[in-house]
């Protein structure tokens, strides 16, 4: 492992928890695509010489996600767009409901490591995998994949329908030790 074994806290002034977001259906030209940010969240990193002894542990705030940019579109995102997904987000994606990711296998060798584990999003727990790499010069990045409605949470939409958000979304934590 390129990086120093021990403990290590990270959160919104040492790294950046961001959600990526696409858009689908018959009116998907209307939506954007969003970059969000959590803004209250923590993660614990515990780095052992052997990898299968280190464990990773997020937590985060659900009501803390901000839109940062929302890209495509007919019409650029406005604030008030911008507080209705936050509302949206709140009060039917993830339900005001806390978000947890508690690892439970760790392997690997170099500078990067799979990580598998428990996450919960709106009160479901269910497994997910991702590779956290991390450089000499201690900087990290984990990305993971969720897919919304394996966590039994429908995707937002709108126009009746005709614009989704996807089912897909992406989940990039980036930062230095």
């Amino acid at each position: 492992m390129s990086v120093q074994p021990g403990s290590y806290r990270l959160g919104p002034d040492t790294a950046t928890l961001s959600v990526r977001t696409g858009r689908t259906g018959a009116a998907a030209k209307a939506g954007h695509d969003l970059l969000m940010h959590a803004t209250a969240w923590e993660a614990r990193l515990e780095l052992a010489a052997d990898p299968a002894q280190s464990t990773v542990e997020l937590t985060a705030d659900a009501t803390s996600l901000r839109v940062r940019e929302g890209t495509g579109g007919m019409q650029p995102l406005g604030d008030d767009e911008r507080a209705n997904i936050h509302q949206a987000i709140d009060d039917e994606v993830l339900e005001r409901q806390d978000i947890a990711f508690r690892s439970t296998a760790v392997e690997g060798d170099g500078t990067t490591l799979g990580v598998t584990g428990d996450l919960t999003l709106a009160g479901t727990t269910k497994p997910v995998a991702f590779d956290l790499t991390v450089a000499g010069d201690g900087a990290l990045r984990a990305t993971a994949a969720v897919t919304q409605t394996d966590w039994g949470m429908k995707p937002y939409s709108a126009l009746f329908g005709a614009l989704k958000v996807a089912d897909g979304v992406e989940v990039v934590l980036e930062g230095h030790l």
